[in-house]
């Protein structure tokens, strides 16, 4: 059987959400799956999504990308305390409510150092793969981290980029739960803490899986 190649959006504590498309795709040791970043905050088992994703690591490639709120995560833990206040009110109260904890001062250090090794981004011959978002004209390699980490995808989004290559992205919550397709640019942030989904894409057939933050698989909700 050949590997594939799957794409993951934003997580957000919703561990129902993904195990049923872990579930749904059934991932096997030689796919690579690409995390688009975002593990944390809002959703309610942050802890549990991070404690699947490190033994998902052991059993298959996995290529987990740094999120805005992983980011802000790890400063806040990292004694950051004139961000503690804005953390918490951007969904840090549920990461903390996951641990049983009132202050972010205890956190397993092997959940710190998952995040810590995140990447920038991912690329292959066909794709790029970025948690926020990116500058056309500029080769991947020389995009600003906040670029990568914090932009958004607004109106008009960007234009396709300079390699040729199909932009995957996260980070701009889609609410309405469907996939923005542009072609050239996927944002598979379906907005899962929220009444949307979680969205698992195999670009090079195009097929999507997706399962809302009760773990229910969107067409078990008659939604095909």
């Amino acid at each position: 059987m050949s590997s594939r190649l799957l794409a993951f959006g934003d997580v957000h504590g919703c561990l129902a959400a993904l195990k049923a498309v872990l579930e749904a795709t059934r991932p096997q040791p030689e796919d690579t799956l690409v995390f688009l970043g975002d593990y944390v905050d809002r959703g309610p088992d942050s802890r549990g999504v991070l404690e699947l994703l490190l033994t998902l690591q052991s059993q298959c490639r996995l290529v987990p990308l740094m999120g805005n709120h992983d980011e802000l995560f790890l400063k806040v833990c990292a004694g950051a305390q004139d961000l503690l206040e804005n953390w918490l009110m951007f969904g840090g109260d549920a990461t903390l409510q996951s641990y049983g904890m009132t202050q972010p001062d205890g956190i397993p250090p092997e959940h710190l150092r998952f995040i810590r090794n995140c990447r920038l981004y991912y690329e292959t011959e066909r794709y790029l793969f970025i948690h926020g978002s990116y500058r056309p004209d500029l080769p991947i390699s020389q995009q600003s981290p906040r670029t990568m980490i914090w932009g958004k995808i607004r109106t008009p989004p960007p234009d396709p980029h300079c390699s040729g290559k199909t932009v995957i992205l996260g980070h701009s919550a889609q609410r309405n739960g469907e996939v923005l397709d542009l072609g050239y640019l996927k944002c598979i942030d379906t907005c899962c803490y929220g009444e949307g989904y979680l969205t698992a894409l195999e670009p090079d057939i195009g097929e999507t899986w997706q399962a809302d933050k009760q773990g229910r698989l969107r067409a078990e909700r008659g939604e095909g």
